[in-house]
């Protein structure tokens, strides 16, 4: 072994979190960049979390009523057209299919030989090619509501890619529904942004703040966007999910007409909405530390992990017998609701890597047995959300009347961890000069590092947020909703008119 270092990733987050944020990804084999420049290769340990995300989100979408369906990847260019603001928002961010055979040259190179008789958009979003569908399925108010949702992936051509977070393809799941009115689309999209809010503070550990987006933000073609914003370590935002009341836009653009209860034919009200695996990048960078990834209970695809100390090749059966006899123990036991998940580490390794490599993925759990362990029935427990050294002594009956408590605890310790950072690096604020301060000022661990989530009012104008943009880098996150967050109309420090609210502002991924 190479001489122990004092942090398993380097740089440490103080130092330079972007390169941290990659190391961490490397260290704990979640993915890579593939050949295809802004494409991903996500390894095993990084799918099986989004395999995690993607089972209880599931299970929630469908409790809700809504069935899964899957579209095709190939979306028609002229179904981007049909609404206008739609395609002007994703033109830049649109990867096109011209060609559909490859033929080779004199000189043995392939080439795309037959134009499409029109090109094939891959898809950014499904809004268009799902609207054409609808207009087919919905013929009566009988038909109301629609409710659907797929689990896929996107394209959308990205310039400054990083790992999770921004990549040219990236898989998510988008919702769908069709209604009658407009009350029922819109709560339906609050529904859905309640439902996120849920699953990403319990099963993620995330605190997030939700709102409202501002006319700059919304998703193009939409009435209205919600948003969930969470803060990550470097105090930037990042939007985590989106639900969007898209009114009557995308209804007119695709005729999803009904006949309603008067015999009346109306344009039907629209909703979608969608999260993806930017919600592992945002995981990664709210919990992780110096050491790798630190994963939530719910959330780790194991929750255990046990670790054989073999010294000598005949105390392997011993040791060996009495981890499965404790996994079989485990396994009768329950964590919010599941089986929890544990797994021994058999691999002839040292036990010190075993050790750090699981640290460095963030396994709640590390449980060493060895024959010490054995002959006394005290087993050695160490937790993720504690210093590398740090153990607890166990007998085997308290271990387990303790572990669900233990997850908990560990659970809650995360999101309240998260949530302080929140707290802490929010203000409220009422003057240009603090304002710029705040965004402009820096810890002296952190050359880089400055502001958080600045609270302040906002007289609605673009010229104030484009200057703000120019100066700080800085755009508005959302309106919040929680009254405790400022609803009262004050004055806009910026341009000393009217604002009807404070909204937030903060650096954003």
């Amino acid at each position: 072994m190479s001489p122990k270092k004092e942090y398993a990733i380097s740089p440490k987050r103080s130092e330079d979190f972007p390169e941290w944020y990659q190391q961490v990804i490397a260290a704990a084999d979640l993915a890579e960049n593939s050949e295809v420049r802004g494409c991903m290769i996500i390894k095993p340990w990084g799918y099986a979390l989004w395999e995690r995300i993607q089972k209880q989100l599931d299970l929630r979408i469908k409790q809700t009523g809504h069935k899964n369906v899957y579209f095709p990847l190939f979306i028609p260019l002229e179904y981007l057209q049909k609404e206008a603001e739609h395609v002007e928002g994703f033109a830049k961010e649109c990867a096109v299919v011209t060609h559909h055979k490859l033929e080779k040259r004199a000189d043995g190179k392939l080439y795309p030989a037959s134009p499409l008789t029109e090109p094939l958009v891959i898809r950014p979003t499904s809004e268009t090619i799902i609207g054409a569908a609808f207009s087919r399925w919905i013929q009566s108010y009988r038909d109301l509501p629609l409710l659907i949702n797929q689990w896929a992936n996107v394209v959308r051509w990205e310039m400054r890619p990083r790992l999770f977070l921004r990549t040219t393809e990236f898989l998510w799941q988008e919702g769908h529904t069709a209604h009658a009115n407009p009350e029922e689309a819109r709560q339906e999209a609050l529904s859905i942004l309640n439902l996120y809010e849920e699953f990403i503070r319990s099963y993620l550990a995330l605190p997030v703040v939700v709102g409202e987006k501002p006319e700059s933000e919304k998703f193009p073609g939409a009435d209205t966007t919600y948003t969930l914003e969470a803060m990550v370590q470097d105090r930037k935002a990042v939007q985590v999910g989106t639900s969007h009341f898209l009114g009557q836009n995308f209804s007119k653009a695709n005729n999803i007409r009904f006949l309603d209860r008067n015999g009346k034919m109306e344009f039907a009200w629209t909703s979608s909405w969608g999260v993806s695996t930017r919600l592992i990048g945002t995981l990664i960078m709210a919990h992780g530390d110096d050491n790798g990834l630190v994963l939530p209970p719910t959330l780790s695809p194991l929750q255990v992990v046990i670790l054989p100390l073999i010294k000598k090749e005949e105390e392997k059966p011993t040791i060996l017998e009495f981890a499965e006899k404790l996994i079989n123990q485990m396994e009768k036991l329950e964590f919010a609701g599941e089986k929890i998940r544990v797994e021994i580490d058999k691999r002839e390794i040292g036990g010190g890597i075993k050790s750090w490599e699981w640290i460095k993925k963030g396994v709640p759990l590390r449980i060493e047995i060895g024959p010490q362990e054995i002959s006394s029935g005290i087993l050695t427990i160490k937790r993720r959300d504690k210093e590398v050294k740090e153990k607890e002594k166990l007998d085997l009956q308290q271990f387990l009347d303790k572990l669900p408590f233990l997850l908990s605890e560990i659970q809650q310790g995360i999101y309240s961890r998260a949530e302080s950072f929140l707290k802490d690096h929010s203000r409220f604020i009422d003057t240009k000069e603090d304002f710029y301060e705040f965004f402009s000022s820096s810890d002296s661990s952190d050359k880089e590092i400055g502001g958080g989530f600045a609270y302040a009012h906002w007289d609605g104008s673009r010229e104030v947020e484009e200057k703000l943009k120019e100066d700080l880098k800085i755009t508005i996150r959302c309106i919040p909703y929680k009254s405790s967050y400022g609803d009262e109309p004050g004055i806009c420090p910026f341009s000393g008119n009217p604002s009807k609210r404070r909204v937030i502002f903060a650096k954003a991924y």
